[in-house]
């Protein structure tokens, strides 16, 4: 499996519902930071040392996803969400009904600092009553879509290591097969069956290496660090209002910042304009006023 970490570079998530059915994602820009979200403050996640690069099946080197990457920082943005929501069933007649379940996300993004999109998503999905949870993962678009998702859980120790660009085992790696479920303008979702395996890999791991095939057939490889996911996984979910004023606040800090960014670019715009622009007349010193006309003789 992919032993990968992109390097750094949404939509408002207000619902659970918002988030199953279209989770944001951008292509990331080379350099720009990236941003974490927690229900209690916005923060902005230090890039880590950047890992191998990804492999896939005889080893090939992973291209960057879009321009940049996400590194592999040392914080989480591990939230539970919850929110009650309609979900189709069929009743003994074979027809399509609606019944209320509550629907829980234990959910982590990564954002571009300088536009708010999401770089990478990850979710673990519970609806009431239902036995079976699903592992949920968006990416960019891009991605090839008939090979799908692969992915894997590092161990805390394979963890650092791949931080560190040292050499871990893949012999010990367990491959993860996602399917594409969900596509819209801004990525792509895929998801499988979050297995008892699977969960107690993630409970006991340091994070997740994602793997997508680009058009170019290349490999790329997303990080997703499991930093807080136990706590997320077990405590109640976070209060859904004080989730939405953090979006809020980052997404006005985003704003804040493209003004700048756009002001700053107008401003050595102006700087590199010639003293001349073409078809202008030339930039002319003293007097103005037309020479009088020789006198006649």
């Amino acid at each position: 499996m992919a032993n990968a970490v992109l390097r750094t570079g949404g939509r408002a998530l207000v619902s659970v519902l918002a988030l199953v059915a279209a989770m944001s994602a951008a292509s990331a820009q080379d350099a720009e930071k990236e941003i974490q979200i927690t229900p209690k403050k916005v923060q902005a996640a230090p890039a880590a040392k950047a890992a191998p690069a990804a492999k896939a099946a005889p080893a090939k080197a992973a291209a960057p996803a879009a321009a940049g990457a996400a590194s592999a920082a040392a914080k989480s943005a591990w939230v539970k969400l919850c929110e009650k929501a309609p979900v189709a069933k069929k009743d003994k007649d074979g027809k399509e009904q609606n019944e209320e379940k509550q629907l829980c996300l234990t959910h982590h993004e990564r954002l571009d600092g300088n536009t708010g999109m999401v770089l990478v998503s990850a979710a673990i999905r519970q609806i009431e009553g239902s036995p079976k949870k699903s592992l949920m993962i968006m990416v960019p678009l891009g991605m090839a879509i008939p090979p799908g998702l692969r992915a894997a859980v590092y161990s805390k120790e394979d963890w650092a290591k791949a931080s560190k660009n040292e050499k871990v085992d893949e012999a010990k790696l367990k491959p993860i097969e996602l399917h594409y479920s969900l596509c819209h303008p801004a990525g792509c979702t895929a998801e499988t069956e979050a297995t008892p395996d699977i969960l107690d890999q993630m409970s006991k791991g340091g994070g997740i290496m994602v793997l997508a095939m680009n058009a170019a057939a290349q490999p790329v490889g997303f990080p997703v660090p499991l930093d807080g996911y136990n706590e997320a996984a077990a405590g109640p979910p976070v209060d859904n209002k004080k989730y939405a004023e953090a979006r809020g606040a980052l997404m006005q800090q985003i704003r804040e910042r493209q003004q700048k960014m756009a002001e700053q670019w107008k401003a050595n715009e102006m700087k590199n304009l010639p003293l001349d622009a073409p078809g202008a007349p030339p930039t002319t010193t003293g007097s103005t006023a037309p020479k009088a006309a020789p006198k006649q003789k």
